[in-house]
């Protein structure tokens, strides 16, 4: 067996490291693009069929399409507060991955309340550090975006 020399062994583990990279990049650069559609798309993670969520996969809704309730607490949230919830500001972990990846901390979970629930029910606001809002009434299975100018 040849033995290696510094120089040979130092350019054989640049020229993996540089593999590594340009193999990470490819994937994030995989990940991150955009599809050729003017309409958002995002995973609502429902891949029954069953719309729950009233509007279709990848759309943006105006607020003014989803109960009041939605609306208050878009308000609260604009106004920073106050909360009825503890809860309400604390970081979204996105575990189910169904709305875009981001970094810890990128996106805040927010109570819609439901009137005759006996707990904060299953509707929140998620919004994401660039101004984005979601709105998910089954507790994060699915998501919609939603334009709160409208």
């Amino acid at each position: 067996m040849t033995r290696l020399r510094r120089p040979q062994l130092a350019l054989i583990v640049l020229l993996v490291a540089l593999a590594v990279g340009y193999g990470i990049k490819a994937v994030r650069d995989h990940h991150d693009a955009k599809p050729n559609s003017s309409s958002s798309q995002l995973s609502t993670g429902n891949q029954t069929g069953d719309q729950s969520m009233a509007p279709a996969q990848g759309t943006v809704v105006p607020l003014s399409t989803l109960p009041a309730q939605a609306a208050q607490t878009v308000t609260l949230i604009e106004h920073h507060g106050p909360f009825p919830y503890s809860q309400d500001g604390v970081v979204f972990d996105n575990n189910e991955k169904h709305l875009p990846i981001e970094k810890r901390g990128y996106y805040h979970e927010y109570t819609v309340d439901t009137p005759g629930s006996p707990d904060r029910g299953a509707r929140r606001i998620i919004t994401g550090a660039n101004g984005e809002y979601y709105y998910t009434d089954d507790h994060y299975d699915t998501f919609v975006q939603v334009d709160v100018t409208q």
